[in-house]
């Protein structure tokens, strides 16, 4: 099977970051020209994902050279989802972006460099080869750097140094795995290598890299203890390249995770006992993290690494419910971190400030949207039937299948941590009465802001709000996508049949 649709997604992106370029000095032409390409892309992604619905685990041989000899694109139900959950996003920051991004940014490359990493985002999802997974990360760094520091505030330069320097660190070490990988193998080939690895003697060797990747793959998804990095650079930029810095940039990290230690390494009992207790830690921390802090773009930001915990505690407890329960949870935690850090933002332009202990008075002066934010909220929460209920269920029903009770209580208490935060931040925020803050002449407010760009900020919260309830009122569909996905990582046979022919 060769089908050179796999590839569009990516190609695409790129295509709409070069006509991006060409339009480099219109800046409402470049605003159009990405929002009708991340429409389309939508669209592309949605098609993938039927077509692997329909037909099956779909994969393309760059070049013709068969695997696991050439650079191999493979598109299952995991990757083609992510690809389109990336589309959902990237559509999202698109609009919100119009309403959102000064004009300044957007002279200086704002949205093609946006295209390139959503790009990126793509290429890591649906390669099949390991040494291409890296290249496709290295992209994400180099356009997330340049994202992270344009405008050349002070702030943002010292949050992309911190956030540079420790996903380089992980580059490396990634690439040392991987040149292990080659050695012991002599392949690059992820199917190929799931063969070939079951047939290396040298057990001491392969556990150590499997280590390597998990430090590596570890560090870009800001599991304890590395994660610091994260809460010192995502609340730097615009709250429009926070957004999808949050609800992306280490998801890839954990797709990575899920891929390569189902696939490749598969956890024996130590290695799950290790990622079980990274993935409490982290939970723990990142709650801890959160609960201490004023800024309210700080808060999500921890809140982003206490859950990757629950997504890493899935792999951790290593049975197909709780893997499928990490990638629900997955799925519904790219929406609603992407929509909380464009909240963020919106408050931002209504009052000026981050700061909770400024803040406030927000639904009586706007109780229609204040509604509206609760819907991300509540979600992140995990208040039933909301998104986030579902996918904490179902890993608990894993937990308790396999005894892991100390799991379970740290499940339970990142749950009470994430609740105590967000009935805090709702009360600081949006119940107590709000202060007479004096007005900043360096910030353009709401109500200053053109019409279409109020209706592009307001609509893609909006947008995602409806995506977020769509996944917790249609939970069953999304739960039999998961538990699909979880037994073919479970039993990749039918990914390496459909990549390698046999």
């Amino acid at each position: 099977m060769n089908n050179p649709f796999i590839v569009l997604p990516v190609i695409f992106q790129l295509f709409v970051a070069v006509i991006l370029m060409f339009s480099w000095n219109s800046k409402n032409l470049q605003k159009l020209i990405s929002v009708i390409g991340s429409l389309i892309a939508l669209l592309i992604s949605l098609l993938l994902l039927i077509q692997v619905r329909q037909e099956g685990i779909q994969s393309m041989q760059a070049g013709g050279w068969m695997a696991p000899f050439g650079i191999t694109f493979v598109a299952d139900t995991f990757s083609a989802l992510l690809v389109l959950l990336t589309a959902i996003s990237g559509l999202a920051v698109s609009v919100f972006s119009v309403g959102s991004i000064r004009n300044a940014r957007v002279k200086f490359g704002y949205f093609p460099i946006l295209h390139l990493l959503i790009m990126g985002l793509s290429g890591a999802f649906l390669t099949g080869d390991i040494f291409n997974l890296y290249v496709w990360f290295e992209i994400i760094i180099i356009s997330s750097f340049v994202l992270l520091t344009i405008g050349g505030e002070k702030a943002q330069i010292e949050g992309a140094i911190k956030y540079v320097t420790m996903n380089l660190l992980a580059s490396v070490i990634f690439l040392t795995a991987i040149a292990i990988l080659y050695g012991l193998t002599g392949s690059l080939n992820m199917a190929d290598l799931s063969l070939q690895i079951a047939q290396v003697e040298n057990r001491g060797l392969v556990n150590v890299t499997a280590i390597l990747f998990l430090i590596g793959f570890g560090i870009k998804s800001a599991v304890f203890p590395l994660y610091f990095w994260l809460p010192a650079s995502y609340h730097t930029p615009p709250p429009a390249i926070s957004a999808i810095f949050g609800g992306l940039l280490t998801k890839v990290g954990v797709y990575a995770l899920l891929r390569v230690f189902s696939l490749i390494f598969v956890p024996d009992d130590f290695l799950a006992s290790v990622i079980a207790i990274l993935a409490m830690l982290t939970m723990l921390t990142g709650g801890v993290g959160a609960l201490i802090q004023n800024n309210i773009r700080k808060v999500f930001s921890y809140l982003i690494i206490c859950h990757i915990g629950f997504m890493l505690a899935g792999l951790g407890i290593y049975s197909t419910i709780a893997i499928a329960g990490a990638i629900f949870y997955l799925v519904h935690d790219i929406i609603v971190k992407t929509n909380l850090f464009m909240v963020s933002g919106l408050i931002f332009k209504f009052k000026g400030t981050y700061s909770m202990r400024l803040l406030g008075g927000f639904y009586k002066d706007k109780p229609l949207l204040s509604l509206l934010m609760a819907v991300p909220l509540f979600s992140l929460v995990g208040i039933p039937p909301l998104s986030g209920f579902w996918g904490k269920l179902m890993l608990i029903k894993g937990a308790i299948a396999t005894s892991n009770i100390l799991i379970i209580a740290f499940i339970i208490l990142g749950s009470f941590l994430t609740l105590f935060i967000i009935a805090r931040m709702w009360a600081a925020v949006f119940w107590k009465d709000g202060a007479a803050l004096p007005k900043k002449k360096q910030i353009k407010y709401f109500e200053e802001l053109k019409p279409l760009k109020r209706k592009a900020m307001i609509s893609s919260i909006a947008f995602l709000s409806l995506i977020s309830l769509a996944i917790g009122f249609g939970a069953e569909w999304i739960m039999q996508m998961a538990i699909h996905i979880a037994e073919n990582l479970m039993d990749p046979s039918a990914y390496i049949q459909a990549v390698l022919g046999i």
